[in-house]
């Protein structure tokens, strides 16, 4: 039974990977089943897997699109925390960039995340009673598959990690 509302002390953060690079599927998975929000998981999981340069601090940004924003039931939080990561990736540090590649990501992985779910409201994917045993198990699924999406995108696309497709991953 996942419980949320309680973590799962037995469960280990290993480093699981697959092909010589962590898998960020799973690891997304795990940090929900710990009590991360879909969102949370995702940046997580890709701030770990892909090196990517974000504090724990800087974290607490994704804290708030859980439950499509909040407990709102707009936009999946996993699906905001997907365009978060390609923020990362290709997002624009001064005024003077472009942000056609961020856009064009964004709404290209929002294309690809609906065509695999068939909505992208919080709301209609997961019907379920928030905090039920149900909802938690859907989001858990919807957590991990929008991570093997955005690895595959990003794998797709050629989008790069400090100049290399992928960096070393991080110790956990």
């Amino acid at each position: 039974m996942l419980d949320h509302k309680q973590s799962q002390v037995e469960y280990s953060k290993e480093v699981i990977v697959v092909n010589d690079r962590v898998d960020v599927k799973r690891l997304a998975g795990q940090n929900f089943r710990e009590g991360y929000n879909c969102a949370e998981a995702i940046v997580r999981a890709f701030r770990d897997a892909l090196n990517l340069d974000i504090s724990d601090e800087a974290l607490g940004m994704a804290s708030g699109f859980g439950g499509g924003l909040g407990h709102a039931g707009c936009m999946c939080g996993a699906l905001t925390g997907g365009t978060m990561v390609l923020g990362m990736l290709q997002g624009r540090v001064t005024k003077e960039q472009s942000r056609g590649p961020i856009y064009t990501s964004a709404q290209e992985f929002h294309g690809i995340f609906k065509e695999k779910f068939g909505a992208t409201c919080c709301r209609v994917l997961n019907t379920h009673t928030f905090e039920s045993t149900d909802h938690l198990r859907n989001c858990l699924k919807i957590t991990g598959n929008t991570a093997g999406l955005l690895i595959q995108y990003i794998d797709d696309k050629g989008l790069q990690v400090n100049n290399s497709t992928f960096a070393e991953p991080k110790s956990l």
